[in-house]
């Protein structure tokens, strides 16, 4: 067993920023690129009210675009910072580094590969976020090898406590189909690399993510961490919905787990919002992709009478910071929200 070099801290830890990147064009969100754009800026609105952001533009022309946009919206200008890379798509959660805290003190960008969720050729641009990033943050930038190889592992797959425990989707990392990213690895593999590049002891393995996610099972539509000993879980309570025997079966395991230290998880169960289709396709509409920034919690809402439900718990389990509703009925169309758009950069 090797020692622990590294901690990949909890969302709620300390921020220098949030890592996010405009939408240069409407690919991902067909027909609906001019909302989307304004979506965009009332999310930066909102978290450069708490923290900065670090915002990843196409090119120069973009950005004088973007500029005008924030001045319209009143954004405080020097809150937001500017990395100028192409990028395939925009979502930093899964293409961007994971920012940890070393054993001597300094902080490092750790580099996965990025495969476009083993679905989508377009995705080579995206490889280059982690490096651009570190380059920013005048970080080390130490790509993720195991077995000779650089591991492909988007950070919407993974959700810890900041203190060794990691919780993740047999769906997305084991599934025969989803193998594609680092092929035969086992449940071991990924622990083995858990613990060097992310310091964790601990891995919690669900089973599948909720229907219309197109990663194929990310944990952080189903559940995530909220405090060091404190989970939120998504359920779905219609026996008919094809959700609702998926989350149970999540839920069971979730209570018979363990901690690192033995303890066992307070569940908090946590409403999902009634289904949400768009011409043929099922959105992965989830109150469990809410972003933690420095004084806010941004949750996603739907239009739907459970979304008061979800904003009061989060309220609850967030009482030092305020908790703020994101209407994400365009966002989703793109088969994500804030938690997948965007990714916390550790103090």
């Amino acid at each position: 067993m090797t020692n622990i070099s590294r901690h990949f801290p909890a969302e709620w830890e300390k921020h220098q920023a949030t890592l996010l990147s405009f939408p240069y064009e409407g690919r991902d969100w067909p027909g609906k690129y001019h909302a989307i754009k304004w979506a965009f800026v009332e999310i930066i609105k909102k978290i450069t009210t708490y923290e900065p952001v670090i915002l990843v533009l196409k090119s120069d022309e973009l950005r004088e675009k973007v500029t005008v946009m924030f001045e319209q919206a009143h954004i405080d200008l020097t809150q937001v910072s500017y990395i100028i890379h192409d990028t395939n798509r925009n979502w930093m959660r899964d293409s961007g580094p994971a920012i940890v805290k070393t054993a001597d003190g300094g902080r490092e960008a750790i580099q996965f590969g990025f495969t476009g969720w083993a679905k989508y050729k377009n995705h080579l641009k995206d490889q280059g976020i982690p490096a651009a990033v570190a380059s920013h943050l005048g970080l080390p930038i130490v790509p993720a090898i195991y077995k000779n190889k650089l591991v492909v592992l988007e950070g919407g797959s993974i959700d810890v406590n900041g203190c060794g425990t990691l919780i993740t989707t047999e769906e997305c990392l084991m599934d025969p189909v989803q193998q594609i990213r680092n092929k035969g690895f086992k449940k071991e593999d990924y622990e083995n690399v858990f613990r060097e590049y992310l310091g964790v002891t601990n891995t919690i393995w669900l089973g599948e993510g909720i229907e219309g996610d197109d990663t194929h099972g990310h944990v952080d539509d189903i559940c995530r961490f909220v405090n060091r000993n404190t989970v939120v879980a998504v359920q779905e309570p219609n026996t008919s919905d094809q959700n609702h025997h998926k989350l149970e079966a999540n839920l069971e395991i979730l209570k018979n787990a363990c901690l690192e230290n033995g303890e066992k998880l307070n569940i908090v169960p946590m409403p999902m919002p009634g289904r949400l289709d768009f011409e043929d396709l099922r959105l992965p509409a989830s109150y469990a992709n809410f972003l933690v920034t420095n004084g806010c919690v941004l949750m996603p809402t739907f239009n739907d009478k459970n979304d008061y439900k979800a904003l009061g718990k989060l309220t609850d389990l967030f009482p030092g910071r305020d908790v703020i509703g994101i209407s994400a009925v365009d966002l989703v169309w793109g088969l994500g929200t804030l938690h997948c758009l965007s990714h916390e950069i550790a103090e």
